[in-house]
């Protein structure tokens, strides 16, 4: 295929621009051969016509695919070119933030002026044990890299770092020393490491200063050699030195500085040791103050002083040695203040007592007149005689500054050479890596000497760097078996040859040198005639006549000769050196020692730096013979030595290459100039590596990688079952042009652009795919679109019709019953008119009929009323007077009843404000409404009685009403009479007169005191309801304010539940923080621990002399004097010998500042239990006086004691009679049985005298428990009676002469009887009594409690509805109902103190007890005769006990421990164990051991059984801690044996779950709390081991099962790679899968179920594992810029999901396993979400919880599109993204800590299994000990 094929339409290319270097352009028509221009368009829109080169025809470069861009490797690039290097370093550098960038061979680092946090040991753990090629561009990864070539290869490295200055070549390779300290440790205790790093600062302060570009800047190349010994741990280094600037010491630039030390010690000044240097600012210094800049930025150079201090310390420099260095450092800053003044032009003085002259003679301790004589003047020297020449002022103070640099270089080889001597080992060397910082290619506007020879050093390793370059591609082509053809490289042989060979620069400038009035410029001359013209690399400057020009590798560089003979020379005069020596200042004859001594290069080498400011002094006489010649050596001639000694190093050696560049001139953080960033790259050997690689087959694939990319360009015709033919087959077609393709043996080579055309094709073939795939998807949702648009359409016509039909059905309807209603309507009109005429016919008839009828009426009315007129009339009159006369007396009543109404209506006002009042206060409102409501009824009341009194005058009225009519009757009949009588009618007429007018009077008076009592009753009743409202808005009030206040409690209640809860959580992580923090202390002092025995094992090795004593361990033996109580008991006990060899072992140099820290916690926390323990045994002391005098009564013990006397009466009687029986039944046998029968030979006799020997055996043991149950017996009574002392010692001694007289065995057992009775009796007696007084005192103090509550409650309820306001009522409610919850708090806790209390002072009883009864037992051993002894059996072996009896315990012999505990522990193979016994049968059988021994109450018994076993496990586990099965069987059996001591130790807490017979096997004798608390720590011990171990095995499997294997097959695609290929993501044989993990996961879960570990055990591990399965994986994402990208999220997602499977199979979600991979899932969505909105950054931040704001950015950074259907996260959403999360608080570390490990804790699981069940396997070869 024609390159010219890819030049098409849309094509992006790259075009040379003189500001951004190259800039990216698109074709916009295709190319065709023979077109002079090219139509592109720039990138900002601009159209450009390109013309092609006429004479080379060259195309512009091709830009690569947008996929590639942003790659690690330079190499993956599909076009490899000078504008595709530059773009991809400046989108990882701008864009992703990221500094370092494979090219093949070499680690390219950008100095990003900014601190960044990838440099911390997490990142160094992560990197370590990764190959280069799997993980991101780090110089951890150099390091990594070669620290495994030396240790697979065993051959020497070396790494080299070049670079200009201020490009970071002194910190990279700083971080590459920091590796190889953190990684491989020191081989011995004196920390090589710590002193290979603490060379730094000394040498940075010596040899750096600060410049316009950089403000640490190295001005001289060093080479350290870091030595490693067989196991590959540092033992020393060995650092060599070239061209020191020494010109710096006497001069600076603007702008720059001298050397750090000088700053530091004029900055430390003040302090008093540096009181006699006479310092201080550093501007008062000549030497100090010519670059106008002596504060750097940011630096404290006090405390840059400190760190140099420490570094000389810890490098063993001692504090004299230091003084004196800074001694000579502060004369050589006086020296350059010494001043000349001129005689005349050939001689010069100084002024008399000049002070900074005598400063530096005082501290040099030389002759003040002496040095000032030979400062003016030198000696010169001829064939026959000697004489002294003054010099000029220029001369003396050339003679001064040149003293001074040669100081200094004196002083600077010395310190090297003592830093070597520090850091030299004696221990041989086996292998090292060499660490080269050395000055890169340098071209300024003025170029000296000493840019001469670093250009020349460069020279020197470009050309080996090139032939190592093609040395690997040439092993790399012959590797993989393809035509070789030799590749055209730069070769700058010819370069070198024009500098070093002979007459070459450096062959002409010695010869000069040695010539009497040679100068500069008839050097200059020689070079012309030498080399103008003659050699191509060689040209003279138009102008100048004092300069030359070299065509080096990276550019032209013109340097000026002024300068070179005199810098070659380095000159001083001999006789101020001899002053010198002569100083009394020790320490300054030493710098010149090797000054008369002929030193070679390789003898000067040797020693760990190179010679190259060793000066020649002139002599006095020419000395003739090898040494003066070697004496004379110039600068140049050294140099060239040097350098070839350093080739000779570095071919012998393993190169890795790190380039350093520099972005900017200005220090700008993250800022990238194109132009600089190009001269760096092509000075540095970039370019060259690039153009070498494209010269041949740059780009490289597996057969089986090339078959997984490009899959999709091959039929299915085409596959074969042979891979690599299937690739042959298919290039074939592909590229047609063989040329461009080789096939390896393992690889297919590509040409330079082949896989850009392959992704070409590939990206087409996707794309025709994926257009086909979006129109048969578009074709298929248009039809199905249509389909449904077509069934609407015909379900609209369905409806539409049917709606028609039913309109016309309606209209028919609506028009027949429109029909219907008009026949109607109208028969209705017709009828309506007819009834309204004859309604109106007969309504007239009516009102004619009607008008007569009325006037007939009212004719007749009329006459009638007139007769009722005169009737009234009459009336009226009579009732005139009598309301005249009623008038007056009801207005006198009325006046009166007036008054007495306003009286009361004032008092009712009264009442009525005071209401008002009482409203305002609110306070007893109530009870104001009650007392209105009862004046209101009173009111009523009142106006009930005036009712009353009312109806009792209308009573009145009607009565009178009623004599008035009789009396109008009377007069009728008297006016009857008055017909008879007339005269009288005239005074009846005026007496009814007055009547009526009476009675209008009354009638009126009667209304107005109706209307009165009816306005009264209103007011009344108005006054009531409104008292009613007021009433009721109170009551509403009152009932808001309460539901105001229960809403407020409840909030309340719910806020200080909230608060509980939230404290709760708080302290639950307190408690696992303290838990985690205790736990590593123990991980620290284990790991402490083994380090001892280690060293002891080693002393002991050494010495090879046996230790007699004890076999226990040193280890096992401090952590018990350390931590426990009972190691002093231990301690008393051991033997004399071990109590000497302690000091001994003690002595053993430990350098363990932890471990004393941890000494100290402990002994604080010791301190503290014993203070709380004395304050507890206090109180319980307390107690148990006040208990004991309460529960004293007499008249229960002497019942109790008469009780136990006729007990034993009865008892002593049936032993008499059982004696009787026994004796009878002995004469029987003897008398009525044959002689024959009876012989003590006979089988009746041996089988009856067995029997009987065997009852008196059983009787002699149940004769040894009646005594301990008498011994108790007694101890009970004491503490009973405590005061009847006597009377408890008469008790004793008439039991002990029971005892005594009864040597029956008859007499034994029945007083063994009767003694159980009455111990059972005394026993529930006292429980009884204990229990009804603890329920009474108990019932008692809740009762006050309660009562005491209740008071308090209802008087602060009381003061709150009485004294405060409502806006207090809230506040005081709150605080109540805080005070009655802490109160409760405080209650619970008193409740659980005293149980504790309880619970210790049984203990303590239980203790005292089992102390009386040995005492007691002891005793009656006394009493008993020796025959006695003699006839008991120890233990009746030969007797076989039922199942029945057997008590749960073991039984063995003192002597038989060691072998227990071998059989046991040491020799027990786990999987037997756990595949055919009962999971925890080790355990079991310890613990009924240790039961046995508690039974005899053997206290030292125990304590050796418990010693022994902790300390042989600790040796399994230390002889096999790396087996898996191992760990987890002890671990399992070790918290079994930790619940049995739990379970059966005697505390009601663990006893809950016991059955009756479980509670017999408690513990009896012994507290074993404190053994419990080894245990647990021992647990704790092993679960860490555990998880160490299980994290060794799944840490490898762990990135290629979850990152790197595709679990989905075909989602991500294989990109191109580089030169250094990552681990293959298809499965191989020897690759790890999910499935792998997840059967490692099923191996570990049996493991554990197998052994029997406790579920809560089993969920804690699996966290463990699951986070460090997300740990690791998320570090390496967080590492691997290949792995962030879409179908990698969804490939993690997937595996995630296959994880949480396997939990939920083996019920295990509730473990929180899952919430520890929450990171992890997080990180994978991250990869999956859109990225481009606000809204998206808004969803980001709210999803990523689990991710500190460092990952999150990491993440966005590293995304990477895998093909072209993605896009990248743009630089605008990231900083979006921090914007939005700038206010988290998180953690700013990067990386997970793969190595956290959770707290453990062991919850309490009782075992159902009953001991006396428990079988011992033959198996276990334990015959040795029986079943009791």
């Amino acid at each position: 295929m024609a390159a010219s094929e890819l030049y098409t339409k849309f094509a992006r290319v790259w075009i040379p621009d003189p500001e951004e270097v190259w800039k990216s352009a698109e074709l916009l028509k295709d190319y065709k051969p023979g077109d002079k221009v090219l139509l592109l368009r720039l990138e900002d829109g601009k159209d450009l016509e390109y013309r092609l080169d006429p004479k080379t025809k060259e195309l512009p470069h091709l830009r690569n695919p947008d996929i590639l861009v942003g790659e690690n490797d330079l190499t993956a690039l599909s076009y490899l070119h000078e504008p595709a290097v530059l773009h991809n370093l400046r989108v990882r550098f701008i864009d992703s933030k990221l500094i370092y960038t494979y090219c093949g061979i070499v680690l390219v680092a950008i100095n990003p002026y900014e601190q960044l946090p990838i440099y911390g040991e997490d990142i160094i753990n992560a990197y370590s044990g990764q190959n280069m090629g799997d993980m991101d561009p780090h110089i951890f990864a150099v390091a990594e890299e070669a620290y495994k070539q030396m240790a697979r290869d065993e051959r020497n490295q070396s790494i080299i770092v070049s670079g200009e200055s201020g490009a970071g070549k002194t910190v990279s390779a700083k971080y590459a020393m920091r590796y190889f300290a953190t990684v491989s440790g020191s081989a011995s205790e004196a920390n090589v490491e710590e002193k290979v790093l603490a060379s730094n600062p000394i040498m940075e302060s010596i040899g750096n200063a600060k410049t316009t570009r950089n403000d640490n800047s190295s001005r001289f190349g060093k080479y350290i050699e870091i030595g490693f010994d067989k196991r590959y741990r540092i033992i020393g280094a060995n650092m060599r030195t070239y061209l020191l600037e020494k010109s710096r010491v006497v001069f600076q630039a603007e702008e720059e500085r001298n050397y750090h030390i000088f700053y530091q010690l004029c900055a430390s000044a003040k302090l008093p040791e540096f009181k006699m240097l006479r310092l201080g600012d550093a501007n008062n210094f000549h030497y100090t103050m010519q670059g106008g800049s002596p504060v750097i930025e940011g630096i404290d150079d006090a405390k840059e002083m400190t760190q140099t201090r420490q570094a000389c310390t810890l490098l063993g420099i001692s504090e004299s040695y230091q003084m004196g260095i800074f001694r000579i450092l502060a004369g050589i800053l006086h020296l350059g203040n010494v001043g000349f003044t001129s005689r005349d032009s050939d001689s010069c003085t100084i002024p008399p007592k000049h002070e900074p002259l005598s400063t530096f003679c005082d501290l040099m301790g030389v002759d003040c007149e002496e040095m000032c004589h030979w400062l003016c003047h030198r000696k010169l020297a001829t064939a026959t005689e000697t004489y002294i020449k003054p010099i000029s002022k220029l001369q003396a103070t050339n003679a001064r500054d040149a003293l001074a640099k040669h100081i200094y270089a004196k002083l600077f080889n010395w310190i090297v050479d003592h830093v070597n001597q520090a850091l030299h080992s004696a221990v041989k060397q086996h292998s090292f890596i060499g660490v080269l910082d050395i000055y890169g290619f340098e071209t300024f506007e003025i170029n000296s000497f000493e840019q001469f020879c670093i250009n020349y050093a460069n020279e020197k390793l470009q050309q080996q760097f090139n032939m190592h370059v093609f040395k690997l591609e040439q092993e790399e082509y012959m590797k993989e078996q393809i035509p070789w053809t030799l590749i055209d490289f730069y070769d700058n042989q010819p370069c070198i040859n024009l500098i070093e060979s002979k007459l070459g620069i450096l062959d002409l400038l010695d010869e000069e040198c040695k010539m009497p009035k040679g100068t500069d410029d008839t050097w200059a001359q020689k070079l012309y005639n030498t080399h103008l013209n003659k050699c191509a690399l060689f040209e003279k400057p138009r102008l100048s006549n004092k300069a030359f020009i070299i065509q080096h590798f990276a550019d032209k560089v013109e340097y000026q000769c002024e300068g070179f003979l005199e810098k070659n020379k380095d000159t001083v005069f001999e006789e101020q050196i001899k002053v010198l020596k002569s100083s009394k200042f020790k320490m300054l004859p030493e710098l010149f020692q090797d000054d008369e001594k002929a030193t070679s290069p390789t003898s000067a080498t040797s020693s760990g730096r190179t010679p190259l400011t060793r000066t020649p002094i002139k002599p006095t006489k020419g000395r003739p013979g090898q040494t003066a010649k070697e004496h004379k050596k110039t600068v140049g001639h050294q140099f060239r030595n040097s350098l070839h000694l350093l080739m000779e190093t570095l071919n012998a050696t393993t190169p890795h290459y790190v380039r350093c560049i520099k972005p900017n001139d200005f220090k700008f953080p993250f800022t990238f100039d194109e132009k600089r960033a190009v001269q760096q790259l092509r000075a540095c050997g970039v370019l060259e590596t690039i153009r070498i690689s494209a010269a041949g087959f740059p780009s490289r694939w597996t057969y089986q990688e090339f078959f997984s990319r490009y899959r999709v360009l091959m039929k299915q015709k085409d596959v074969l079952s042979d891979r690599k033919q299937t690739c042959k087959n298919v290039l074939e077609k592909l590229i047609l042009d063989k040329d461009k393709y080789q096939f390896g043996k393992t690889k297919i080579f590509f040409r330079a652009g082949q896989v850009a055309y392959l992704e070409k094709l590939r990206a087409d073939k996707l794309r025709a795919a994926c257009i086909r795939i979006q129109k048969t998807i578009r074709g298929w949702l248009l039809r199905r679109k249509y389909l449904r648009m077509r069934k609407a359409a015909v379900t609209v016509q369905r409806y539409v019709r049917g709606h028609q039909a039913r309109c016309y059905a309606k209209f028919l309807r609506r028009t027949k019953a429109a029909t219907t209603i008009q026949k109607y309507w109208r028969m209705f009109a017709v009828r309506r008119r007819y009834k309204i005429q004859r309604a109106a016919t007969i309504v007239l008839q009516s009102y004619l009929r009607g008008y007569l009828a009325r006037n007939r009426y009212r004719k007749i009315l009329r006459e009638h009323k007139a007769v009722i007129i005169q009737k009234w009339v009459r009336g009226w009159m009579a009732r005139t007077y009598y309301k005249r006369s009623m008038h007056a007396i009801i207005y006198l009543q009325c006046c009166f009843r007036r008054m007495m109404a306003k009286r009361e209506l004032k008092k009712l006002k009264i009442e009525a404000r005071s209401v008002e009042r009482y409203k305002k206060l609110h306070i007893g409102m109530e009870n104001k409404i009650m007392q209105l409501q009862r004046k209101v009824d009173e009111q009523n009341k009142d106006y009930k009685c005036l009712m009353e009194k009312l109806t009792n005058l209308e009573g009145i009225y009607n009565s009178e009403t009623e004599k008035l009519r009789s009396d109008l009757e009377r007069l009728q009949l008297s006016e009857e009479e008055a017909k008879i009588a007339t005269g009288r009618v005239l005074s009846l007429q005026e007496e009814i007169a007055k009547l009526r007018k009476d009675l209008e009077q009354t009638q009126s008076e009667k209304k107005s005191i109706e209307e009165r009592a009816d306005r009264y009753k209103q007011e009344t009743e108005q006054l009531v309801s409104n008292l009613k409202e007021e009433n009721t808005l109170l009551k509403q009030e009152k009932e808001a304010l309460n539901h105001l206040i229960v809403e407020q409690a409840k909030e309340m209640t719910e806020t200080m539940e909230k608060k509980l809860v939230e404290e709760t959580k708080q302290l639950e992580l307190d408690l696992n923080d303290e838990r985690l923090r205790y736990q590593n202390l123990l991980n620290e002092f284990s790991r402490l621990e083994e380090r001892y025995d280690d060293l002891k094992e080693e002393m002991t090795l050494m010495v090879n002399v046996p230790k007699p004593g004890h076999k226990r361990t040193d280890s096992t033996h401090s952590s018990n004097e350390s931590e426990y109580t009972f190691s002093s008991e231990i301690a008393e006990t051991e033997d004399i010998p071990s109590r000497t060899e302690e000091p001994s072992e003690k002595k053993v140099p430990l350098d363990m500042s932890l471990f004393l820290k941890l000494q100290k916690r402990v002994t604080e926390l010791e301190q503290e239990k014993q203070v709380m323990q004395d304050e507890l045994d206090r109180k319980e002391e307390q107690m148990l006086r006040s208990k004991a005098k309460e529960e004293e009564k007499p008249q229960i013990r002497g019942a109790e004691l008469e009780y136990e006397s006729l007990k034993r009466q009865e008892l002593e009687s049936e032993n008499k009679k059982l004696k009787n029986e026994l004796n009878e039944l002995r004469k029987a046998l003897s008398e009525k049985s044959a002689p024959e029968v009876t012989a003590p030979g006979a089988p009746a006799y041996r089988v009856l005298m067995e029997q009987l020997t065997s009852v008196s055996e059983e009787l002699d043991v149940r004769k040894e428990e009646v005594l301990i149950l008498r011994s108790q017996l007694v101890s009970q009574k004491e503490a009973i009676q405590p005061k009847d002392d006597k009377n408890t010692m008469t008790d004793s001694t008439i039991l002990l002469e029971d005892v005594q007289k009864m040597k029956d065995k008859g007499e034994i057992a029945q007083a063994y009887i009767g003694l159980k009775e009455t111990n059972r009796l005394l026993e529930s007696q006292l429980q009884s009594q204990k229990r009804s007084h603890e329920n009474e005192a108990e019932a008692l103090r809740g009762e006050i409690q309660s009562l005491k509550e209740e008071n308090n409650r209802q008087q602060q309820l009381l003061a709150q509805n009485l004294q405060l306001p409502p806006e207090a009522r809230i506040e005081a409610s709150l605080q109540h109902e805080i005070t009655r919850l802490t109160n409760e708090n405080l209650d619970l806790m008193e409740q659980l103190e005293k149980q504790d209390k309880t619970v210790r002072k049984l203990k303590k009883q239980l203790k005292v007890f089992a102390k009386k009864i040995g005492e007691l037992e002891v005793g009656q051993m006394e009493n008993i005769s020796p025959g006695q002894i003699i006839d008991e059996p120890i233990r009746p072996v030969n007797i076989p006990r039922k199942e029945k009896d057997f008590q749960g315990m073991l039984e063995y012999k003192k002597e038989d421990e060691q072998k227990l505990v071998k059989n046991l522990i040491l020799e027990l193979k786990p999987r037997g164990v756990a595949v055919n016994l009962i999971p925890g049968l080790p355990a079991y059988i310890l613990f009924m051991c240790v039961r046995h021994a508690d039974y005899l109450n053997d206290d030292q018994k125990v304590r050796s059984l418990l010693t022994s076993t902790i300390n042989s496990i600790k040796k399994v586990l230390k002889k096999r801690g790396d087996d898996f099965e191992t760990v987890s069987f002890w671990l399992s059996n070790t918290c079994r044996f930790l619940h049995c001591l739990k379970q059966y130790s005697g505390e009601e807490g663990f006893m809950k779950h016991n059955t009756s017979r479980q509670n017999e096997h408690c513990l009896t004798n012994f507290d074993l709390a404190e053994y419990r608390q080894v245990l647990s720590d021992l647990a704790i011990q092993i679960y860490q081991q555990l998880v160490r171990v299980l994290e060794n095995i799944l840490q490898p499997m762990i990135v290629s099962g979850m990152l790197e294997h595709e679990t989905i097959q075909g989602v991500s695609g294989v990109k191109p790679t580089g030169l250094r290929k990552r681990t293959s993501s298809i499965a191989d044989e020897g690759t790890y899968t999910l499935d792998s993990i997840l059967r490692q996961l099923n191996s570990f879960h049996s493991v554990m179920c197998q052994h029997g570990m406790d579920p809560e055990l089993i969920k804690q591990v699996v966290k463990q594992m699951f986070y460090i399965v997300g740990a690791i994986t998320l570090n390496n994402l967080l590492l691997r810029k290949d792995m962030c990208s879409w179908s990698k999220g969804m490939q993690i997602r997937y595996n995630v999901s296959q994880l949480e499977e396997w939990l939920r199979d083996k019920n295990l979600m509730n473990s929180g396993a899952k919430e520890t991979l929450e990171p992890l899932i997080q990180a994978a969505q991250l990869l999956q979400v859109k990225k481009k909105t606000d809204d998206d950054a808004e969803a980001i931040c709210s999803m990523c919880n689990a991710l500190t704001t460092a990952q999150i950015v990491k993440v966005l950074n590293l995304y990477t599109p895998v093909n072209e259907f993605e896009e990248r996260v743009s630089v605008s959403f990231i900083r979006t993204i921090q914007m939005r999360l700038r206010d988290r608080k998180d953690s700013p570390q990067l990386l997970m800590d793969a190595k956290h490990i959770f707290p453990v804790t062991f919850p309490f699981n009782p075992s159902s299994l009953a001991l006396e069940t428990i079988q011992i396997p033959a198996s276990l070869g334990l015959g040795f000990i029986s079943r009791v």
